[in-house]
């Protein structure tokens, strides 16, 4: 599984990614903070990267045609900690990873 982890996250989400098998890169680490979300949506895109947010505008599908990409997630919790984000994407990734996210948001 190929992700981008979007600026609105935690760069510290990588390690635990990466210890869980995950491909990941993220948006700070590319330098390209303050992209549009076009430019993201086109990057992940050519990439064949899901990407992983916490923006909801990518839930737009006449926006960001969903049947172009690896996928998005889009993360809606009521708590964004540090903590309360690892522990949701942990539990996540079982089905993350079994799912075909190709296509969907």
């Amino acid at each position: 599984m190929k992700i981008k982890l979007d600026e609105n996250l935690d760069i510290r989400l990588v390690d635990v990614l990466a210890s869980q098998g995950v491909n990941v890169t993220t948006v700070h680490g590319e330098r390209i903070c303050g992209a549009s979300d076009e430019a993201l949506f086109n990057v992940c895109r050519r990439e064949h990267r899901t990407l992983v947010t916490l923006d909801l505008y990518f839930a737009n599908p006449l926006r960001f045609p969903p049947a172009e990409t690896s996928g998005v997630v889009i993360i809606r919790s009521q708590r964004t900690t540090l903590a309360a984000l690892r522990d949701l994407l942990v539990d996540a990734l079982p089905t993350l990873k079994a799912a075909r996210l190709a296509g969907g948001v």
